[in-house]
């Protein structure tokens, strides 16, 4: 009997597909922090790299074009293999003299194509999950982004440290952290390539309107058309401002010397304990909070997720201020060779219960958005939200380096926690009639 080729198991492709789709927006937005910053690139540098962010900001504008031409499932294979291409040629990139441009233009590449990998990608999810199981599936899918963050901003920056340390390159450790993950996106691509399901509905839209342009008009018209879209515009836009323009500076604060307001950690440590144990707590409190949503509805939740995702940016101002008098309990130095660590029990619990809340609140935030995406546009719609969310995190990510170096990180963490205030007074007002009880 010939398989059904139009439905798979999503535990067998919705954990790849999300690793792979968070994998290449961590190596550009955060694992490319931690290498400037070892490369010695000042803060305001760091702030201006930005600019990467500005695929994942606009990718709404092609949106359309992905709906149009060819289906999200072949969308996601060709992106996949030419995401491994560009990782290969980064990686050996980085090693030439001189080569900090280059690195940026292969970055802008690897943006843009991983921009239109992930339109493709959640709106192969809209086609190829039941509405019943996305509420569910978004903690899974969420956990698997995250480890992605894990393997992306903890794993590999360990690697690049120890590796730098051994051969005395820091350069030959990030060239090899992105050999690493060229191999495994050309393994995602051969994967994807016969496991992906093909849903009846996964079609170009463009077969059933021939003109591009309408459908352009069509798109964006009843996108904006939407009950109180102003409202929702605006919590788009702002609810991340504060969370962006902290986590811009979270690495340079932890690897930053005591004497210019940071932890002093290494490029190990950081690896460990934010990369790794933190984004743990992250993945904890991204299923948590897609467990709680699908129990208790996000109605009822979307307040107190909004607390647990904002609240702990208090903790980066008490570092910013204690960082003095935070002791080491023992070290770990030694029982690999090239690699040292300490562990700091205060900075660690501290990256894990803001992680944690992160996790808890951001999947409400996601649920949300999913939501608001309906009718047969709805990859178009998901693109066009996570668009304006990616602008309002990007934004306040320019203005982070410059804050930071005029004021110190103690100042910019108050900053932070100050701007994450408007976002959340537009909860007030937002539209809840999406039907969430079917």
């Amino acid at each position: 009997m010939e398989k059904d080729k139009s439905f798979r198991n999503p535990w067998a492709f919705v954990p790849t597909q999300y690793f792979a789709e968070g994998l290449p927006f961590v190596l550009v937005n955060t694992l490319s922090v931690a290498m400037f910053k070892s490369l010695d690139e000042s803060n305001i540098f760091i702030s201006l790299t930005s600019f990467l962010y500005i695929p994942w900001s606009i990718k709404m504008f092609w949106g359309p074009f992905v709906d149009s031409y060819l289906t999200k499932r072949k969308w996601v294979i060709y992106m996949q293999l030419a995401l491994a291409v560009c990782l290969g040629i980064i990686s050996l990139t980085v090693n030439l003299p001189n080569s900090t441009i280059l690195i940026l233009s292969l970055f802008s590449t690897i943006a843009f194509l991983s921009a239109t990998h992930d339109i493709a990608t959640d709106g192969f999810y809209l086609h190829a999950l039941e509405h019943k199981n996305q509420a569910l599936f978004t903690g899974i899918r969420s956990t698997f982004y995250r480890f992605s963050m894990i393997f992306g901003s903890g794993i590999l920056v360990a690697i690049a440290g120890w590796f730098g340390l051994r051969t005395g390159s820091v350069k030959a450790g990030w060239s090899l952290a992105f050999a690493i993950s060229a191999g495994l996106f050309l393994l995602f691509f051969i994967y994807h390539k016969f496991v992906l399901p093909r849903p009846e509905t996964d079609i170009a839209v463009r077969s059933e309107n021939k003109s591009a342009s309408a459908s352009y008009k069509e798109v964006f018209r009843e996108y904006f058309s939407q009950k109180k879209i102003g409202i929702i515009l605006a919590y788009i836009l702002l609810y991340r401002f504060g969370e962006g323009m902290l986590l811009k500076m979270a690495q340079p604060f932890f690897l930053d010397k005591p004497e210019a307001g940071g932890m002093g950690l290494k490029l190990t440590e950081v690896g460990i304990y934010y990369g790794t144990v933190g984004i743990l707590a992250l993945v904890v409190g991204g299923i948590l909070g897609g467990w709680l949503v699908k129990k208790y509805g996000l109605k009822r939740l979307i307040w107190p997720m909004a607390f647990a995702i904002h609240l702990p940016n208090l903790l980066y101002i008490f570092l910013a201020w204690a960082r003095h008098d935070i002791p080491v309990t023992f070290d770990l130095s030694g029982f690999i060779s090239g690699f040292t660590l300490t562990f700091h029990p205060i900075i660690q619990t501290c990256i894990v219960v803001e992680q944690f809340g992160y996790g808890l609140g951001f999947t409400a935030f996601m649920v949300y958005l999913l939501y608001i995406s309906k009718g047969k546009y709805k990859t178009s719609h998901y693109a066009i939200s996570t668009g304006i969310m990616a602008l309002g995190y990007m934004l306040p990510q320019f203005l982070s380096g410059f804050i930071q170096t005029y004021t110190g990180y103690f100042w910019l963490f108050v900053i932070c926690s100050i701007v994450t205030v408007p976002g959340m007074l537009t909860i007030f007002f937002l539209p809840f009639d999406f039907g969430e009880e079917e």
